[in-house]
């Protein structure tokens, strides 16, 4: 190979891989000890009760986290807000409830719009065509990603046709807004890491990715599973429901997780995803902070 070929081929690479860095929204200064391993956001389920009770409106999200965590960054539910996708004036003030607080506005979750593999044509295109509105508001809050579910059924392959049609679909449109498209694994084959990574696989654009939660694989050996998920992913959620005395979640052993996930050289943000019952959902939020906390400086010693 001639020199000018080889330098085509060098900044080619390059370029490519400052793009997938730059679309996955990690840290390239992860081992840098002036930087952090991670960083830590919340994700908007986490407080799921309190907004479903109305104790707390929507729009004082972000204003919250900062204010009671000093955490700068969330991730919202479209449930909280599902009427709003199109109304400018509401996601403007949505916007800047979060810059006047400092807070950056990561992801949106997703549920709702019909199922991405659905076998029926009709309906796996409405279903596409249903998440454009969220993949325009989530770029006009100033998102990295929307957060979608694989859901499909049928046969193993089929449903993993199915799925990769519908996201290769959807992450074209959103690819024109410079926004990624994520899958959370969420119930039924989705949960099971060898398959979403195939689907991940067969979509193979460098915009759909995944988003690994620590605690929905159900029957799937969760550490495998996030293993699976990491080489995709653009974004992490910490899952968690209950803690032991020293303040260890009983479920997933954090450190043996988070390991994996840094090694897979991930050092962007990981979401709080607090989901239990025994801690009041502020009480179960400071104690999913604290126990990443401890293991960031574990990790990083």
């Amino acid at each position: 190979m001639n020199q000018s070929a080889q330098r085509r081929d060098f900044l080619k690479a390059a370029c490519g891989a400052t793009a997938a860095w730059a679309l996955a929204g990690n840290s390239l200064f992860g081992a840098d000890q002036t930087e952090p391993l991670f960083k830590i956001s919340v994700a908007e389920w986490s407080l799921h009760r309190t907004l479903f009770d109305k104790k707390m409106d929507h729009l004082d999200f972000a204003k919250t986290i900062k204010q009671e965590f000093g955490i700068n960054a969330v991730e919202y539910v479209n449930q909280f807000f599902k009427d709003k996708a199109k109304d400018e004036k509401y996601l403007s003030e949505m916007k800047k409830r979060a810059e006047d607080h400092g807070v950056n506005s990561l992801l949106i979750m997703v549920d709702g719009e019909g199922a991405l593999g659905d076998p029926d044509d009709a309906k796996r295109t409405l279903a596409v065509e249903n998440h454009y509105k969220w993949a325009e508001a989530a770029k006009f809050l100033g998102c990295h990603s929307l957060r979608v579910n694989a859901a499909s059924s049928g046969p193993y392959e089929e449903q993993l046709k199915l799925a990769a049609d519908g996201l290769r679909r959807l992450s074209e449109f959103a690819g024109k807004l410079d926004l990624n498209v994520i899958v959370e694994n969420h119930g039924g084959l989705s949960s099971n890491g060898k398959w979403l990574a195939s689907v991940m696989q067969k979509v193979d654009l460098p915009n759909c990715g995944t988003l690994p939660d620590f605690g929905n694989f159900h029957d799937y050996d969760r550490y495998q599973g996030v293993k699976e998920l990491m080489p995709f992913a653009k974004a992490v959620s910490a899952k968690s429901h209950d803690f032991d005395a020293e303040g260890n979640e009983t479920h997933t052993d954090y450190f043996k997780i988070m390991k994996i996930v840094l090694d897979a050289g991930y050092h962007g943000y990981v979401g709080i995803e607090y989901e239990g019952s025994k801690l009041g959902e502020m009480e179960g939020i400071r104690a999913t902070q604290k126990l990443l906390e401890r293991v960031k400086e574990k990790l990083a010693a």
